[in-house]
């Protein structure tokens, strides 16, 4: 019971983060929260340990917790893994690419669309970043689906603070396209599309902007109701 009640308080966070609803440098309060979930501090204090783990909190001694801000440095570490991952598993999808994951993927791009027509903001940003991890656990790699879960996560933040535009509707043209290539089999195709793709995200950042600020309770209400 005790970790089904860490499990929902890190996941909440998490959604909030990458939903763009808790923002880089909020303070995370135990009592806060513990009040929110109607939890012991002990119960919070372990979800937060859980999120310093995949560096989307940081715990800083007599200060308490807080949503990560990741460094410009940290910011294009995380795109150069993700370059490596991606390309090395898309290269993966094409060679076992099979019509049902392909249908599978259309679908995930049909609900991309539906929430850029509703201007649904957090819901299209989770589906944007989702993309990439439903090609993992599509080709039933467990392990790869949960890397790039943590790392599309750490993006969401990145992305957050340092995103110069929205660039939604690009990227999701550029997942159609990609989606494309995989149902032709055309291996060499879908990684340069797949490539073109992470970079073009990682090109629209602009590394001098003023750090954002949030409010907890406001960030949560509308993730955990």
């Amino acid at each position: 019971m005790e970790s089904s009640a860490t499990s929902t308080i890190a996941e909440s966070l998490t959604r909030a983060i990458v939903e763009h609803k808790l923002l880089p440098g909020t303070k995370l309060g135990e009592q806060k929260l513990a009040d929110h979930f109607g939890v012991s501090r002990t119960l919070v204090r372990q979800a937060l340990f859980q999120l310093s783990q995949n560096r989307l909190v940081t715990l800083e001694p007599a200060r308490g917790a807080f949503v990560a801000t990741p460094s410009v440095e940290e910011a294009k570490q995380v795109f150069g893994v993700r370059l490596m991952l991606e390309t090395a598993m898309t290269r993966s999808f094409v060679q076992q690419v099979k019509p049902a994951q392909i249908k599978a993927l259309k679908a995930h791009i049909q609900a991309e669309k539906k929430a850029m027509e509703r201007n649904d903001v957090g819901q299209r940003t989770e589906l944007l970043g989702d993309f990439h991890v439903v090609m993992a656990e599509l080709m039933g790699n467990a392990v790869l689906a949960q890397m790039l879960g943590d790392l599309i996560s750490r993006c969401a933040l990145i992305t957050l603070m340092y995103q110069s535009t929205t660039a939604a509707e690009h990227s999701h043209e550029e997942h159609e396209a990609i989606v494309q290539a995989l149902a032709d089999r055309d291996e060499e195709t879908a990684v340069r599309l797949m490539q073109q793709h992470l970079q073009h995200v990682e090109e629209g950042l602009t590394f001098d902007r003023d750090m954002p600020t949030s409010d907890l309770s406001m960030a949560l209400s509308s993730v955990t109701s």
